[in-house]
């Protein structure tokens, strides 16, 4: 697939091009998760599951985020 580039509006919205909706069968509707690392970002089509699941899991992952836990594990 060719470079596809897209503008963020005075809102902090995109649109997703035209190329690569229909290279995920994007439709309405559709969720998108974003990911963070080392300056990019990556994204990807999820299903209602997916979404479902990857808040559950970062909920429960929640309660290990905390200034005690973190000074408990770090000789580990």
């Amino acid at each position: 697939m060719a470079l596809e580039l897209a503008t963020v509006t005075a809102k902090g919205q995109i649109t997703v091009p035209k190329a690569v909706r229909d290279a995920l069968g994007l439709q309405q509707g559709d969720q998108l998760s974003w990911e963070l690392e080392d300056g990019s970002v990556r994204v990807r089509a999820v299903t209602p599951l997916d979404a479902t699941y990857l808040r559950g899991l970062e909920a429960g992952l929640q309660e290990w985020s905390s200034a005690d836990d973190d000074a408990a594990f770090a000789e580990l």
